[in-house]
Order: C-alpha cells, then structure tokens, then sequence
C-alpha cells in the first residue's frame, strides 16, 4: 500500500500569520446539501450519481484511462463508459456484461446511439421552440418550404436510426464477437429466457446512462423515454412521462414512416421495423463501418465519417458528440464541465472549436436535400474498412469484475486517508523507527545473501563447456 498516495482535502489552503500556520477551508459542510440526489434509477438499477473523496481516488489511480493510451487528453467513450462502470450498482456490473461491452459490436452500437441522441435532442428542442411560436399572438401558418424542411429533419433521423438499427441487429443475430453472448443454447437450441431478459434489462440502462453522461447530463426524461421506445415499443416502456407526449405530425417527424403499432402480441421494436424497409438510396447505409463507400451521396460520406473517425478528431471539422472529444481537464473526475476552467480559456461566439459556449444547434438543410439524393450514383465498393478500437486490456478486465472487493479492500487496510490526517499522524508519531544495530544486522544478511547467490552464478558459469560460455 506504500504507492498510494494520499487524497487530497478539498477546499481552499491559506497561510495564518498570527498561528503561523497553514489552515484549509474545507468545502465539508456543503456537502450535505449536495447530497440530495445521490441515486437515480435506470430500469430498476440504482446507479449512483457522485462519489466521496476515497472512490475518486481510487478511481483515477486504477480505473480511468492512463495517460499513455490514444488520446488521452480527450474525452472518448472509453471514458464515459470507465465512469458509468463504476457508478453502476453491483447487480448490474455482472461478469458478462463487463465481457460484453468490451466487445467491438458494443462499442460500434454505442457510438451510434450517441449519433442518433445527439440529433434527436435537436430536433425535439426544435419542436419545442416551434410549439411556443405556434402558441404566440403573431403566430404564422407554415409555409410549404418549412414542411420541406421538417421531412428533411425526419429522413436524418431515420438514416442515423437505420445505422443504429444494423448495429443492434447484429448483437440479435449473435454475429462476430458477440456469437458466445447469444441467447440459445448451442446443440439443444433452447433460449436462455430469464438470462437474456436480465442481461438485456442491464444493457439498456448501461447504454442509457452513457448516452445522458455524454449529453452533458441533459434530458434524462427525453433519453429515457426514446431508448424504451427504441428497444421495446410502446407497449412495453416501463417509466411514462406524461408531459413528453407528442401529436401525430411531430410523432411523425421524429419517428419516421416505418414506425407503426399493432397488438402487443405480434409488434416488433421500431429497430427491427426500420430494416424491414429500407429505401433504395439508403442502402448503403447498412454497408457503412464494413466497406468504403463510393459515390455521389455526400449524405451517406457524412454519415460514414461521423462513424469512421475518432471523435477526438471529429472536433476538427466542427463535429462533436456532446462531450465527445473534448479536452479532459475542461471537466472533473465525474465528467462535468467545471465552468471555472471554461471562463479560463475566453470562448465565444467566434471563438468556440469545442461548441461549449455556444447553444446546441441544428443546421438548416436544403428543402430539396432529400430529393437530389434520388439522383446520386453509388458504386460497387471494393475496400473493406474496419474501426480502430482501443478496448480494456485483460488486467483492466479483471479489475472491473473485482470492483466491488477491490474497494472494500483498499478501504478496509485504511489505504485511503486524506493528507491532513496523515500529516497530523505523523507529527504525532515520536517514534524514530528501528535501532541503528538492527538496521546494519539486516542489512549485512542481505549483503551476504546476494554475494553467495553471486558466487553461484559464478561457479555455474565456470563449469559450462566454452561453446555455451560464449
């Protein structure tokens, strides 16, 4: 336990001339009152929404992404998910959801959900702005371009919800390096039901809680909300938000035409509906992360770049997934950005490459974008493209599944004290350690020790023939 270093005290150090001494004004006795919403609950798992000073410790000193992985000054959602990990409860952080979402298949269905999120929290907040507008005294009737506009938001929508879909298909079908995670038994072919019921139950409120951490901790309700619809239907949500309901035509700009209910007995989830139809110009779609496109659908290349490249340089073509390739000391262990260190760096308007200044936004597309697609040329691909991932190592692996006794067990041997407590205990000690006979005794037998091992060698490498000497 000698490596540990001891956490720090937060708060504010100063010097006391008349005590001639150094005092903290601790930040303890706010903390009551920051403690009100220490959990929250994502289908039935409590996770837990901030730490004490000993976890935050221990988090950065084992779980967090050393310095010397790939861009480690940047926020990935290797991040996001090392601190979701770590927040879940031990009922949800099982042994094979922790070989789960260290898969490819999960990583590429995260960073889809992420896409898809990060445009469907627009185009709600635009549907939002535009019911307080429809409510005013001067409101105006849409005009035929502003309907073009709205099916333009609502075929984006389902481009990036058909690319989510093919990555959810693919952990249905037990394809690839989720094969041994399928559901049916090999040889017998008999369904693991309660198994995959529980393993699904903890998947979705994984991937929920990544998706509300990576958007900056915004529209729970709203995320929440869309992940049950997108995985279960509505037949089947287990949390309803009633002030979260929308007409018929906003229904219909956000779910798209292939979303249709039935009874409960026969529905599908919208994911599944989505490949039963797709349209001819969207096929490529399906191909994106497997194979180069090539084409004259700039569409489909801006969908295959954003899914493509590493979000720590997506940010230099003005691309960002909330807190996505961001600079990791812009934000604190839990991943909020501290506005302190924000203000340091003078971001404006003009001046925003990260898009934290400056409100989310969604840009406005040509009416006819969709029409000219029905144009496009797609050629026969003839590259193969595979992602660069950079998954937990096996050593982190093992940490992740021991979590829970790994803590217990740092606190337990007292690993964890802050260092006024340690300087004070050693201040305290008068003790000047063993006697100068018993350092000199000990040191002499190791003296000893090393020279007959030494003389060992020696000896060893005397009697070896000439040939082996060399």
């Amino acid at each position: 336990m000698s490596n540990i270093t001891p956490i720090q005290v937060r708060g504010h150090w100063s010097s006391n001339r008349e005590k001639e001494s150094i005092e903290c004004d601790s930040r303890k006795g706010a903390l009551p009152h920051a403690k009100k919403e220490t959990f929250m609950i994502t289908n039935n798992f409590k996770f837990s929404t901030t730490f004490d000073e000993a976890d935050e410790h221990l988090f950065r000193q084992e779980f967090q992404r050393p310095s010397n992985t790939y861009d480690s000054d940047s926020i990935l959602i290797q991040d996001v998910k090392n601190v979701v990990a770590f927040l879940a409860p031990a009922t949800l952080m099982t042994a094979s959801l922790i070989d789960f979402i260290n898969t490819e298949t999960a990583n590429g269905l995260l960073k889809a959900l992420i896409m898809y999120f990060e445009y469907y929290l627009k185009i709600v907040e635009f549907i939002l702005i535009e019911r307080d507008v429809e409510a005013a005294d001067d409101a105006q009737i849409l005009g035929i371009e502003d309907i073009d506009i709205r099916r333009v938001y609502s075929a984006h929508l389902q481009q990036y919800r058909l690319l989510l879909a093919r990555e959810y298909s693919r952990i249905i079908l037990g394809e690839g390096d989720v094969k041994k995670f399928y559901h049916l038994r090999p040889i017998v072919n008999i369904s693991k039901t309660v198994y995959d019921k529980y393993f699904h139950e903890s998947l979705l409120a994984f991937c929920t809680q990544v998706v509300w951490i990576t958007m900056h901790r915004r529209a729970y309700d709203v995320i929440d909300m869309e992940m049950n619809r997108l995985f279960r239907s509505e037949h089947f949500k287990l949390t309803r938000y009633p002030r979260l309901k929308f007409n018929k035509p906003e229904g219909q700009m956000l779910y798209g035409p292939n979303y249709k209910r039935s009874n409960y007995r026969i529905q599908c989830s919208p994911l599944i509906q989505e490949l039963n139809n797709v349209s001819q110009h969207n096929l490529p779609i399906l191909s994106i992360g497997k194979q180069k496109y090539k084409g004259t659908d700039l569409r489909i290349r801006q969908i295959e770049m954003e899914f493509l490249v590493d979000v720590a340089q997506l940010v230099l073509n003005g691309i960002s997934f909330g807190i996505l390739g961001h600079p990791k000391h812009l934000y604190s262990t839990l991943l909020k950005l501290d506005w302190h260190k924000v203000r340091k760096h003078n971001f404006s308007k003009t001046y925003d490459p990260y898009g934290i200044f400056t409100q989310p936004h969604v840009k406005i597309p040509t009416s006819n974008e969709e029409k000219l697609r029905i144009y496009a040329e797609t050629y026969e691909p003839d590259l193969n493209v595979k992602c660069q991932i950079e998954l937990w190592t096996p050593e982190m692996l093992r940490k992740w599944k021991m979590r829970d006794k790994f803590i217990r067990q740092f606190k337990a041997k007292g690993a964890f004290t802050d260092i006024w407590s340690k300087c004070s205990k050693e201040l305290a000690d008068t003790s000047y350690g063993p006697e100068v006979e018993e350092i000199v005794k000990k040191f002499l037998a190791d003296k000893a020790k090393h020279r007959k091992l030494r003389q060992k060698e020696i000896s060893v490498k005397a009697e070896m023939p000439l040939s082996d000497n060399k």
